[in-house]
């Protein structure tokens, strides 16, 4: 018998024995159905609302934490910066990146007048209306006043690779130039000079600083900020040293700090500049085959202060193997046999001067003859790009002094240490050729450019300063190296 499959309802039949009171319709259960279903679909959707703001905040947060939105350009509008502040930003953009100097026109009497009293010490004469260009700045080891002169005044399209550009407005400049002769001055001074009319005066070195220091605390701009962003060059130990406490703050370019005070001299505002170099450039290749002579020295034995260990080095070395000792005087002849002596040496002997730096180093490395330096208390030029210690060798001056200590110690550097030594001095030779393109000049000022932030340091805490008297010397800064630790080889 075939049975019919009858078809299942959803809702539940009512059974036969109950009342029909009790019983709830179809209609009745079919609402209250649709009433939980709707309460749930309600609740499902404000749930799905919370899960979806709450995975956008998260989300949100995440972005901002792991990518911060970058800081603005320029402030708000209601936030004003000083000219100051806002070069100050426009250099740390990259812009404007080179220092601006201007060059005083300084009276004649302090730069081509100082070269026609040379010429006139000497013997020479000046023609009535003789133009500076054809006054020649005569060689001598400072002459980089001459050459730093002459660079500010070439047309700025031939000053190629410097960190500097010259301004002819005061009011755009960042530092002032004073192209006073210093150097050259006590030369002439030193040689006696040209009597005036009637023989009762000479040249005056004194008179000339004097001269110098009464003019430019005439000038605004260095009563503006007490000199500090002001630049002069004294290379000479002795030049500017009759008013030095009246130019302190400025920066000077130096060969050493040894007739400076603390307070007057410091490597923070003032620049190691090198002597120009006397001995011929040496255009050969590296190499010990032509270098018979293991230690060369030729210069003025007898020398003041420091300089006094010349002769005891005379008494220890002018009888040891290898060595050649001589001395001698400024004078053509002897700077071509010094050239031959330093072109045919691996190493060439640097003691002090009268102050802790000499001429003979810069000689020696344009020579590729290895410096040995015997000066405790040296500073040296471009010190920040120049590791010395890998085109010198240092000695401690009383190590020097010990019989036989300096001669063993040169012996037992072997031909490939020379070798080395050699490279590296034919790699900084630039840096110490005054005349070579992009290099002494360029590079004095780049050192001079880079201690703009620093006068700038100066100049807002000398403002601020309450002037008083001190006990000692007040030298907020890295001075030179006088009480500095002493280490030999």
């Amino acid at each position: 018998m075939n049975r019919k499959t009858k078809p299942i309802s959803p809702f539940p039949s009512p059974s036969p024995h109950s009342s029909l009171s009790s019983t709830p319709s179809r209609k009745t259960l079919s609402l209250s159905f649709f009433s939980q279903m709707a309460r749930k679909s309600s609740l499902l959707k404000r749930l799905g609302i919370f899960v979806l703001l709450l995975v956008f905040a998260v989300f949100a947060l995440a972005t901002s934490f792991f990518h911060p939105s970058p800081p603005p350009d320029r402030p708000a509008n209601d936030v004003k910066l000083s000219s100051d502040v806002k070069q100050n930003l426009e250099n740390l953009r990259g812009r404007n990146l080179k220092v601006k100097i201007y060059m005083y026109d300084l009276p004649k009497k302090f730069t081509y007048g100082i070269i026609e009293q040379h010429a006139l010490a000497r013997g020479g004469s000046v023609q009535p209306g003789t133009g500076v260009s054809s006054l020649k700045y005569p060689g001598h080891q400072h002459m980089g006043e001459w050459y730093l002169f002459s660079d500010l005044n070439r047309p700025e399209g031939e000053r190629v690779g410097s960190p500097i550009v010259k301004v002819t407005d005061p009011e755009e400049a960042d530092l002032f130039f004073v192209p006073v002769f210093s150097s050259l001055s006590l030369i002439v001074n030193n040689g006696g000079g040209l009597p005036t009319e009637g023989g009762a005066r000479r040249y005056s070195d004194d008179e000339m600083q004097e001269e110098l220091v009464e003019w430019l605390e005439k000038q605004d701009y260095w009563r503006r900020n007490n000199g500090w962003d002001h630049v002069i060059v004294a290379g000479d130990p002795n030049a500017m040293l009759r008013v030095v406490d009246r130019v302190k703050n400025a920066m000077l370019l130096v060969s050493d700090f040894g007739r400076l005070r603390g307070d007057q001299g410091s490597l923070v505002k003032d620049v190691i500049i090198p002597y120009s170099h006397r001995i011929n450039l040496y255009k050969g290749e590296v190499g010990v085959e032509n270098r018979n002579t293991l230690l060369f020295f030729m210069g003025n034995r007898y020398r003041k202060e420091g300089g006094k260990i010349r002769d005891l080095l005379f008494n220890l070395l002018e009888t040891e193997e290898g060595v050649i000792i001589k001395h001698g005087t400024q004078s053509r002849e002897n700077r071509r046999a010094a050239t031959r002596g330093m072109h045919t040496s691996k190493f060439c002997l640097n003691p002090a001067g009268d102050t802790p730096s000499a001429c003979r180093l810069f000689d020696s490395i344009v020579s590729l003859c290895i410096p040995v330096i015997v000066s405790d208390s040296i500073e040296l030029p471009f010190e920040d790009v120049i590791d010395y210690r890998k085109i010198a060798i240092f000695v401690e001056t009383n190590a020097a002094l010990k019989p036989g200590y300096l001669v063993s110690i040169l012996k037992a550097v072997t031909t490939e240490k020379i070798l080395e030594y050699q490279k590296e001095l034919k790699d900084v030779q630039g840096y110490f050729i005054y005349d070579h393109p992009g290099g002494t000049v360029n590079e004095v000022w780049r050192q001079v450019s880079q201690k703009l932030p620093l006068i700038k340091l100066m100049i807002n805490r000398d403002r601020r300063l309450i002037k008083r008297e001190l006990s000692e010397p007040d030298c907020s800064c890295l001075c030179s190296n006088k009480t500095g630790i002493i280490s030999s080889l």
